[in-house]
């Protein structure tokens, strides 16, 4: 019993250590630009309340593309206010004071928060679905649900190509994307039953 019971669990841990193993080469193969896909996704909804988030381990960086949409519209990064509880999102700009957050990210000094529209998504494996398989706490999977029963939100799941795999195990609790974004591909899934930021 208790093993079945802990099997989709099992499975998870086992996806996340081989996807880990394969986002950490990317990284360490390093090269400019792969924010390029993101920022031509974003140039389509200049002024859209947006959040993103710090990069942490082997994360593709967003922030190139974070940097150039804060010239036209909010931009925030992802706050953890209590553990278990939805994140919330703090207003981010280039050059800002920042300060250690939990985990290993960065977070703005001063806190100034507001509701993002669009959000882009770290995770750990992606499939053509668009499910997504994070690091197991469920803040994006909670921060998700709270957005999308307020409204339209467009959610961005922001990877290296090799983090995509064929099948991923997936519970009911999981919250699928609406994109995904890597360094060479731009996957819509929006006509799977995925929504769209309001317009402002």
């Amino acid at each position: 019993m208790g093993a079945a019971v802990n099997a989709p669990e099992a499975r998870k841990a086992a996806a996340r250590k081989a996807a880990l193993a394969r986002r950490r080469a990317a990284h360490e193969r390093g090269g400019a630009g792969r924010a390029g896909r993101l920022s031509e996704v974003l140039a389509g909804h200049r002024g859209v309340p947006l959040a993103g988030y710090w990069p942490i381990r082997s994360e593709i960086d967003p922030r190139p593309a974070m940097a150039e949409a804060a010239a036209y519209g909010p931009v925030g990064v992802p706050v953890i206010i209590a553990a278990g509880q939805p994140l919330k999102f703090s207003r981010w700009e280039p050059g800002m004071a920042m300060r250690e957050g939990p985990f290993g990210a960065r977070v703005p000094a001063v806190g100034d928060f507001f509701e993002p529209e669009i959000l882009i998504v770290p995770l750990v494996a992606f499939d053509l679905r668009g499910g997504r398989l994070g690091y197991g706490g469920g803040y994006y999977d909670r921060t998700l649900e709270l957005l999308r029963g307020r409204g339209a939100v467009l959610a961005i799941g922001f990877a290296y190509d090799v983090q995509q795999v064929e099948d991923l195990p997936l519970e009911p609790t999981d919250q699928s994307m609406d994109m995904i974004v890597t360094e060479s591909r731009i996957i819509d899934l929006r006509g799977k039953g995925g929504s769209a930021p309001r317009s402002i």
